[in-house]
């Protein structure tokens, strides 16, 4: 399969972004020495994390390398040394995400308990929203805006993903582990769910009258999210998770008696 990074300098022009062994960054040649290795390493994940942060601000087109660098705090020849153009690293940003969102379901295998690893599924996701929400707010945007990049990536390898992972479904129900269920819809509603408090925070900030989410408001969307999930799946949520929607419900008391 063909390297994550390429070298276009537009990534609208004909984007396709393949998830491959090789991480972002890597079409440059390392420097031989182990503690080369790890400097050039930072900086590659230096550059990442400012991009995210630019590149989430104000889309792709308003972002520029030089700005990039500057938030990263290298010179503007690192940047380009290591990622080539301006299309290249914003492909890079789009392969680390989704190779991290795809990673949150490992937990999903044939083996696996349903309950157990749906219930990670769902937690490693809203983490996810909770420590990086810049990456779900670009690749909504890269979405909006037709997902010319990415959509390759959705039609082959997300696609065949999804279908990987429905067998795995439909092989728990053949053991009546859970009940049948539409594998690609479960997941349209996992991303749906746990990313909005990524994607529209500002929604649920305005909603729950805060400025900042806290932990306890993580962890309530948790709860009732993995609730959702697992009653659709015929499934009954584990004993803390039990424990922690009864706990949903007396706070909820108490606010109407406010």
């Amino acid at each position: 399969m063909q390297n994550v990074v390429s070298k276009r300098t537009n990534p609208k022009a004909s984007g396709a972004i393949s998830l491959a062994a090789s991480k972002p960054g890597s079409t440059r040649k390392q420097p031989a020495s182990p503690s080369g290795n790890r400097v050039g390493q930072a900086a590659r994940q230096r550059i990442l994390a400012a991009a995210e942060r630019v590149f989430a601000e104000g889309g792709y087109g308003s972002a520029s390398t030089a700005r990039i660098a500057d938030a990263a705090g290298l010179p503007k020849a690192n940047l380009h040394y290591y990622f080539g153009t301006k299309g290249a690293l914003y492909e890079a940003v789009l392969s680390d995400i989704l190779e991290t969102w795809r990673s949150a379901a490992d937990t999903i295998t044939a083996d696996a308990d349903p309950t157990e690893a749906l219930t990670a599924y769902v937690d490693a996701k809203i983490e996810l929203s909770r420590r990086r929400p810049l990456a779900s707010k670009i690749f909504a945007n890269e979405l909006l805006h037709g997902a010319k990049v990415v959509r390759p990536y959705l039609q082959r390898e997300l696609r065949g993903w999804v279908s990987d992972k429905a067998r795995i479904f439909d092989r728990w129900a053949a053991q009546d582990r859970m009940k049948k269920i539409d594998a690609e819809h479960l997941f349209f509603g996992i991303w749906a769910m746990t990313q909005t408090y990524a994607d529209f925070d500002v929604q649920v900030r305005a909603v729950l009258g805060t400025r900042v989410l806290k932990d306890p408001d993580f962890d309530a969307a948790k709860r009732i999210i993995t609730a959702m999930v697992l009653g659709a799946c015929g499934l009954a949520p584990a004993e803390g998770q039990a424990a922690g929607k009864k706990a949903d419900g007396k706070k909820a008391k108490r606010r109407k008696r406010a």
